[in-house]
């Protein structure tokens, strides 16, 4: 792969004038950090057949503008086409504990962040939580997946939440908040990785930075009340049932990558372990009181 990174360099800055270091964290991409004479940069290039996780490379270019207008992402430096990588600013800084980012004033920071950029202008792309599953699911089986055990009532349970929430206008999100895509440079707190941006509901990203950082209901309750000024019952219940979906689409993430992705990843356990947690997730009586239940 180094050899394939560094033919990746040379293709956008073909002077030689560069040095660049791989960058942990990413199972979909490589992300390169490339000193030049003017400044420090990140090419993140895209993995192979990213569209078939439903990535538009246009739309992860117009949310990382967006992003960095509103104060909460890197600086666009450049998109390289036809290959749809992205040339962003460095970002000085640190990736926080996922413990850290648990305590209330980052949970606020995280608020803060996330409204800004929810408040932001639209996105060229949407994100229906629902539509991503089922478009994964067509994807795995096409390729010979067998669909796992657990897809059928998780389906039918997600077909309900959608319902429930069709009434919500969309708005700008991230949808893909682990806590490797935050780095605090000790003034701000910046998300990277866009590149399953679009306009969809809020509160799956509420939700997914909840699951994903393991939040608490007494968490859950001071990251809406940052967010949307109190802890309301109908938040709460959208967080509950967002959660769910968030599972739900990590878990087929995992089902189409483990038919799709050539990288030495154990795809299948991190589906097993998407549909595990969500499962338990629908066992829980606030899960199944927001559901109507």
């Amino acid at each position: 792969m180094s050899d394939a990174l560094a033919e990746a360099v040379a293709r956008v800055w073909p002077d030689g004038r560069s040095t660049w270091e791989a960058l942990g964290g990413g199972i979909t991409n490589h992300n390169v950090k490339v000193t030049r004479p003017d400044g420090v940069v990140v090419l993140r290039v895209a993995g192979k057949d990213t569209d078939l996780l439903g990535i538009d490379r246009t739309v992860e270019l117009a949310a990382t503008r967006a992003a960095a207008e509103v104060g909460v992402g890197p600086e666009v430096v450049d998109f390289v086409e036809p290959e749809g990588w992205l040339v962003t600013r460095f970002v000085p800084g640190a990736i926080p504990r996922l413990e850290t980012l648990r305590e209330p004033e980052q949970l606020r920071r995280v608020a803060r962040a996330l409204r800004a950029f929810h408040q932001g202008p639209p996105l060229p792309g949407r994100f229906d939580a629902l539509e991503v599953v089922e478009a994964y699911r067509d994807t795995a089986v096409e390729r010979g997946a067998v669909l796992p055990a657990a897809f059928a009532a998780a389906h039918e349970l997600a077909r309900r939440i959608a319902a429930l929430r069709a009434e919500q206008p969309p708005r700008p999100c991230h949808n893909d908040l682990l806590n490797a895509n935050f780095i605090d440079d000790g003034e701000r707190l910046v998300i990277v990785d866009w590149e399953y941006a679009g306009m969809g509901d809020p509160f799956f990203d509420l939700a997914n930075f909840s699951i994903n950082h393991e939040l608490d209901a007494e968490g859950r309750a001071v990251l809406l009340a940052a967010y949307a000024g109190d802890a309301h019952a109908a938040g709460l219940a959208a967080l509950d049932l967002m959660r769910f979906m968030s599972d739900f689409r990590e878990a087929m993430w995992g089902v189409v990558q483990g038919v799709v992705s050539e990288l030495d990843f154990d795809f299948g356990a991190y589906a097993a372990e998407h549909f595990e947690r969500m499962e338990r997730t629908a066992t829980e009586p606030a899960f199944r009181s927001a559901l109507g239940d």
